[in-house]
């Protein structure tokens, strides 16, 4: 029932756009709010909202602290992606033209992305029109689309040999080029090598998440209690977090003379 309700609520979003009036303002800039780092800003980590956040609820979940208190010289830059600009297809040229080309000439040594349920989507868009413009991603219960197209791609073997169906309905026609563009990371697999993701063992999206996991590093995938919910994110986001940083000691352990 969940899932049904994405598809109402993008058709519903569809046609309010389409009624709006020409002379709305397109060029309004996405709206993001900063949480600075205090101990000297090296690092940015872009946090993209769900469906029915706004920057204060961004802001009180807790997710920036959380960032921050593994990686303190990170700045914490909320953007407030939002469902219009997944209607229109903009979001991803969006945040790279609005938000991440303009953090570039901050000269931060790395930028990451961190993005819950709609903004998770976000980030796969993201990679797909922008391939490797950012140092990794961590999708928090990411919505992949509905439950028919996750059934297709099993009933095929996997993602690997899923064949994305001709013609179609044109309102579905993103479903099948995002998974379409995650079958290049079946292909490409060291493209995975910085991408993380957390869902909660009850969150109504999971049906979906194992084919997201199958595409990643096991140890990148954490399953953790809690639902659909910041509650459930914000202490895997810190986790992640860590284990990031450990993962990049072992790593200088294993490559040191």
């Amino acid at each position: 029932m969940r899932l049904l309700r994405w598809s109402v609520v993008l058709l519903a979003a569809s046609a309010l756009l389409a009624c709006v009036s020409q002379r709305s303002d397109p060029a309004r800039p996405v709206a993001t709010a900063l949480l600075p780092s205090k101990e000297g800003s090296h690092r940015l980590v872009v946090v993209l909202p769900g469906r029915r956040d706004r920057l204060e609820s961004l802001r009180r979940s807790g997710v920036g602290e959380a960032i921050q208190r593994v990686w303190p010289d990170a700045d914490v830059l909320f953007a407030e992606l939002s469902m219009p600009h997944y209607v229109d297809r903009s979001a991803a040229r969006r945040l790279h033209d609005e938000v991440l080309m303009p953090a570039r000439r901050r000269a931060y040594t790395e930028i990451w992305l961190v993005g819950a349920s709609l903004g998770g989507m976000g980030e796969l868009l993201y990679d797909r029109m922008y391939p490797g413009q950012v140092d990794g991603m961590v999708l928090l219960a990411p919505y992949t689309g509905e439950r028919a197209i996750h059934d297709e791609i099993r009933a095929a073997g996997g993602l690997r040999q899923w064949m994305p169906r001709p013609g179609g309905d044109e309102a579905d026609a993103w479903q099948s080029e995002l998974w379409s563009h995650l079958q290049t990371w079946a292909r490409e697999p060291e493209r995975t090598r910085n991408v993380w993701l957390a869902y909660g063992d009850n969150d109504y999206l999971r049906e979906g998440m194992p084919l997201v996991a199958d595409l990643l590093p096991a140890d990148h995938v954490r399953v953790v209690p809690g639902k659909h919910a910041w509650s459930t994110w914000t202490p895997a986001t810190e986790s992640i977090f860590r284990a990031i940083d450990a993962e990049r000691s072992r790593t200088a352990r294993t490559a040191a003379p």
